[in-house]
């Protein structure tokens, strides 16, 4: 549930026709996908649309790797924190029923929680309440695959206090959203997967987005993974826990679906999708923004036991474009920039996943401690076998790729380094930054 960042690129601000849907070349698409598979470095879905007119759609890897069980374009995974578009959808239309205020205090529903008197449902929705993240606990992964009573994560939320004052800065928290879930079924004296597909789901005709891992139809629920050296089994959080900040499962041809109703008030009135779409310290109300050269979109990404996603909508063209992964080892917002340089005619090279393998001497010449001072990080270069693997002190390890004789990459990332084995030192690349370290 944690967010994933999104950084498309801003290419200049050369202009771009409007794309007609019979000009989309499927076949690039098709291409990138045939690349990801065949390298086995990305497994999931994507679903590209134009209003309510599908462009492409298409699935691959496996939803169960132990029963060589392949994708298709109607397997449900878990989309993480792009729940948090549905919550917020449905607070705006409660409040539009004059049922919610946006700017109560949410004194009215948890009189317990720190500040709760000057907190609003308004800071809840924007991340600007200053409460506490609990995902973000040391002892998170402990609780987090059992289920949660109401009164046991409140009581998690009151126990995590605040990091700020309310309304003086933005920090993104999925508290906000869980408590968000609990005054929407207090106040319908209803229960999350009801108003979901109540308000959302029926009036859209979403028929594979569901609260939770889908029960009656399983078979087209996937299992999610994570890459260490191998293709890992990821547990499932407890659906209690996430709940409107991060429970939903859906498609992505779903989720163009929602989006395309969203932006098109098939569910709230414009005046509401302007109040989401109001972008104040990089936050909206469920949104943030997603520029891509000259065009601006507003959309979500999410990230939860080993799912990955970023769904979104852009005016200009009316396109709505969604991809949800269930085995990510390459980087969801190089797929995104793709399709949307297919969309806007301004195609992107299809990605060079191809590697070459190190000599022994290669590898251990490279192997070691690497620090730099400002900021202060160390990296830890070690290897297993032939594998090379790079640590961020304090994160997972993760493998990387060898490029060329000098050059590893780890495409999930984005990070891309470059060693001067003569200098003892290296230099990473990663999302227009770069950093020297030296062994």
């Amino acid at each position: 549930m944690k967010r994933t960042a999104t950084l498309l690129f801003l290419f200049g601000t050369l202009s771009s026709p409007i794309l007609k849907a019979q000009e989309f070349n499927t076949n690039r698409m098709d291409s990138l996908l045939s690349v990801m598979d065949k390298n086995n470095v990305w497994m999931g879905s994507i679903a590209i649309a134009q209003g309510d007119h599908l462009l492409y759609q298409k699935a691959i890897g496996y939803t169960d790797l132990a029963q060589k069980k392949k994708a298709t374009i109607d397997t449900r995974y878990g989309i993480g924190s792009i729940s948090k578009t549905f919550t917020a959808t449905l607070a705006l239309k409660t409040a539009e029923l004059r049922k919610l205020k946006l700017d109560e205090p949410i004194s009215t529903f948890f009189k317990d929680i720190p500040n709760a008197g000057k907190i609003t449902v308004r800071q809840l929705l924007n991340h600007s309440s200053g409460i506490h993240n609990i995902t973000d606990n040391n002892d998170y992964l402990t609780w987090n695959t059992k289920p949660q009573t109401e009164k046991e994560l409140v009581e998690r939320i009151i126990k995590g206090g605040t990091d700020f004052a309310p309304g003086s800065k933005h920090a993104y928290s999925n508290s906000n959203y869980i408590l968000l879930t609990y005054i929407l079924e207090k106040v319908w004296k209803k229960d999350y997967a009801f108003l979901l597909k109540q308000y959302i789901c029926k009036p859209l005709n979403l028929q594979e987005t569901t609260f939770g891992r889908p029960k009656n139809n399983s078979q087209d629920a996937s299992e999610s993974y994570r890459f260490t050296q191998e293709w890992t089994l990821e547990p499932h959080t407890d659906n209690s826990v996430p709940l409107g900040a991060g429970a939903v499962w859906s498609t992505p041809t779903d989720l163009v679906k929602f989006f395309n109703g969203l932006f098109g008030h098939k569910i709230i009135n414009s005046t509401s999708l302007e109040e989401m779409k109001k972008i104040d310290q990089g936050f909206g109300m469920g949104l943030f923004q997603l520029p891509f050269y000259e065009h601006l979109g507003f959309g979500h990404t999410g990230g939860i036991d080993g799912y990955s996603s970023v769904a979104g909508h852009f005016d200009d063209g009316n396109y709505n474009v969604a991809l949800i992964s269930n085995a990510n080892n390459y980087n969801n917002n190089e797929i995104l920039k793709f399709s949307l340089g297919e969309l806007y005619k301004k195609p992107f090279p299809l990605p060079d996943l191809a590697e070459i393998q190190w000599t022994e001497e290669e590898i251990s010449s490279v192997v070691g401690e690497y620090k730099s001072e400002q900021p202060p990080i160390q990296i830890n270069i070690t290897r297993e076998g032939n594998k090379v693997l790079g640590q961020v002190v304090g994160q997972p390890a993760f493998q990387l790729k060898a490029k060329d004789k000098n050059t590893l990459v780890q495409p999930q990332f984005g990070v891309r380094i470059v060693f001067e084995r003569s200098e003892n030192k290296m230099t990473l690349y990663q999302n227009g930054h770069t950093l020297v370290l030296k062994k």
